[in-house]
C-alpha cells in the first residue's frame, strides 16, 4: 500500500538526519524520517558533549572547518541557550608535550577565527596561585584558559526532531528502512516497525541517507547503489566518575601519545572523561568501551591531577563509533571531522548520502544538504535556520540565568534543583511538563531523583520515548541519579503504564 507522494525522506534519526528533517520542512517541503532505533541511540548520543571548534584540529590545518564550527557555536548557543551553555577549559602545560608558544598561536587562532562575540578569550593562568590550579600535580606551574560549549547531544538531536515534527514532517523512531529502489522517478522505500513487524510502503522524490556509522549499510544493501565515498569507523569511549575537583572549570590535557583527553562537569557532581581514538572494524551497534581504554584514560587523569583515579571510580562507562569520512589518513585522530556529500541523481529520483560530520557542524551540513538538493527543489522555501531557535530556546536574549529567575519567580513551589532540571532540558516549554500543577504532589509518582510522573507522560506525548531507557538515559540522565533498584522500578511502571497497554507502539506527529 503507498501513500501520498513525499518530497523528502530521511533515513538515520541521529543529528544529521533530525537536522536536514528540521531544516527541509521550514521550507515547506513534505517530510518524513525513520530511524531503526530510538532517536540519537547511536553516535549521537555517545559523544563528549560539546559544541566547539575543535583546538586540535588547528595542528591539521583544518582552518576552515575550525572556523565554521567556531561561527556555529555561537549560532548554536543562541539557538538553545537551555541545552547548550559555554564552558571554560584550563589546559595545563606540560613542557614535555606540545611546546607552550604553539598553544598559545593555536589559542590565538581559535579566539578570531569565528568571530567570536559572547564566549570570552584566552587567559594565561598561573597553576600555583590561581584556583583552578589547586586540583593539578605541584609540577604543573603553567596553563591557560579558553572558551567552548558544552551541549546536551541527544537532547539536542530529539529537539530537532520535535521542531521537524511541529512544521509537518513525520517522525518514526524504531521504524527500520528495509529496501529503497527506484520507481518511475519516484522512490519507493520500504519501512518495517521494529516493535510490531508491520511494514509500509511509502513514495518520495528524494531519499537522504544520513545513517551514520550504517551510511554504507544503506547504500549497498538498502538501496543497493554504488558511491565513490567510504567512512572510517573510529571507536570513542567516555567514562564517568565522582567530580573531583570544585569549580565548573573542565580541563584539556595533553596525554604523551599527543591525544588531549577532555575531563569536564557532568550532572552536578559527576566528571565526564574522553575520548578515545580506535579505529573499530565490528558493527556499529557492538561497540562497547573496554578495560584498556578505560585505564588509558584513568592514566591520563592521573598523570595531571592530585587525585589517584581507579577502576572503582567509575560510575559507568559508554562508548560510541564516529563514520568519518575516509580521507586517507592513517592516524585516526588526524582523519578529517568535516563533511562531504555524495549526489545520485540517476532516473529523475536524487538520492543524497551524507559522510561525516560533526555535531557542531549539524546546522551547516543541513543547510549545505538543502542547497545542494535546491535544484530537484525549485520553489522551497530560502536558508532559515541561522536565526531561528529550537523548541524551548525561545528564551530572551538567550539569557538563561535570566530565564531561570523568572521560572522560580511562576513557580515558586519547585524545589531549586527540580527547577534547574526543568528549566535545562525543557526551557520555555517547561510550562508543558509542569501542566497544572501548582504543588510537588501534582507532578505524580515520584520514582526518585529528580523524576517525576508529570515528566515522563511529557516525554512520552511529546518526544517519542518508547522505553523506559529512552526516558532515563537519553531523553534525561536520570539513570545516573536513580538507584539500581529505583530504575527497576520505574521499568517494571513504564513498562506496565505504556508498552503493555499499546497494542501498536507509538506514533508522534506534533504537526
Amino acid at each position: 500500500m503507498s501513500e501520498n507522494l513525499l518530497d523528502l525522506f530521511v533515513i538515520g534519526g541521529g543529528i544529521n538526519g533530525a537536522g536536514i528533517a528540521r531544516d527541509a520542512a521550514g521550507r515547506g517541503l513534505s517530510v518524513m524520517m525513520c530511524e531503526k532505533d530510538d532517536l540519537a541511540q547511536g553516535t549521537s548520543s555517545r559523544s563528549g558533549k560539546l559544541v566547539h571548534g575543535g583546538l586540535r584540529y588547528l595542528e591539521y590545518y583544518e582552518f576552515r572547518l575550525v572556523r565554521e564550527a567556531l561561527i556555529e557555536r555561537e549560532v548554536l548557543l543562541n539557538s538553545a541557550p537551555h541545552i547548550i551553555w559555554p564552558m571554560r577549559f584550563v589546559l595545563p602545560h606540560s613542557p614535555n608535550d606540545r611546546p607552550a608558544w604553539l598553544v598559545r598561536l593555536g589559542l590565538f587562532l581559535y579566539d578570531h577565527l569565528g568571530g567570536r562575540q559572547k564566549l570570552p578569550g584566552t587567559r594565561s593562568l598561573n597553576l600555583a596561585r590561581d584556583p583552578e590550579g589547586a586540583p593539578l600535580l605541584d609540577q604543573y606551574k603553567k596553563g591557560f584558559e579558553y572558551s567552548d560549549c558544552w551541549v546536551d547531544d541527544a537532547r539536542l538531536v530529539t529537539l530537532n526532531a520535535l521542531d521537524a515534527a511541529e512544521r509537518g514532517a513525520t517522525i518514526l523512531p524504531r521504524t527500520r528502512c528495509l529496501a529503497a529502489k527506484r520507481l518511475e522517478g519516484k522512490w519507493q522505500i520500504t519501512l518495517q516497525d521494529e516493535t510490531s513487524g508491520a511494514q509500509r510502503t511509502v513514495l518520495a522524490r528524494v531519499l537522504v541517507n544520513a545513517a551514520g556509522p550504517w551510511v554504507l549499510d544503506i547504500v549497498n544493501q538498502v538501496t543497493q547503489t554504488r558511491s565513490s565515498r567510504s567512512v572510517r569507523l573510529v571507536k570513542g569511549s567516555h567514562i564517568i566518575v565522582p567530580k573531583f575537583w570544585e569549580g565548573q572549570q573542565a580541563y584539556l590535557v595533553q596525554n604523551s601519545d599527543k591525544r588531549v583527553i577532555f575531563i569536564n562537569p557532568y550532572e552536578g557532581d559527576k566528571a565526564l572523561i574522553g575520548t578515545t581514538d580506535i579505529p573499530w572494524q565490528g558493527k556499529a551497534e557492538a561497540v562497547t568501551a573496554d578495560d584498556t581504554e578505560q585505564q588509558y584514560l584513568i592514566d591520563v587523569v592521573n598523570r595531571y591531577f592530585k587525585v589517584k583515579l581507579t577502576p572503582s571510580d567509575v560510575i559507568t562507562r559508554f562508548s560510541g563509533v564516529r563514520p568519518l569520512f575516509d580521507d586517507g589518513k592513517g592516524n585516526p585522530s588526524a582523519v578529517t571531522r568535516d563533511y562531504v556529500f555524495d549526489l545520485d541523481d540517476q532516473q529523475n529520483a536524487p538520492l543524497l548520502h551524507v559522510f561525516g560530520g560533526k555535531i557542531t557542524t549539524f546546522r551547516k551540513l543541513a543547510e549545505h544538504a538543502m542547497q545542494k538538493l535546491a535544484p530537484f527543489f525549485p520553489t522551497m522555501g530560502p536558508n532559515w535556520t541561522r536565526g531561528a531557535t529550537l523548541p524551548g530556546g525561545e528564551i530572551a536574549n538567550a539569557d538563561f540565568e535570566g530565564f531561570l529567575q523568572q521560572v522560580k519567580a511562576q513557580y515558586p513551589w519547585l524545589p531549586q534543583a527540580l527547577r534547574k532540571h526543568y528549566a535545562r532540558l525543557y526551557g520555555a516549554r517547561l510550562s508543558q511538563v509542569v501542566g497544572n500543577s501548582i504543588q510537588i504532589a501534582d507532578l505524580g509518582r515520584h520514582f526518585g531523583g529528580l523524576l517525576y510522573e508529570a515528566e515522563v507522560r511529557y516525554l512520552v506525548e511529546k518526544e517519542w520515548a518508547q522505553q523506559a531507557e529512552d526516558v532515563m538515559w537519553r531523553r534525561t540522565k536520570h539513570k545516573l541519579h536513580l538507584s539500581p533498584e529505583q530504575q527497576q522500578a520505574f521499568t517494571q511502571w513504564f513498562d506496565a503504564t505504556f508498552v503493555t497497554t499499546s497494542p501498536e507502539p507509538l506514533r508522534v506527529n506534533v504537526g
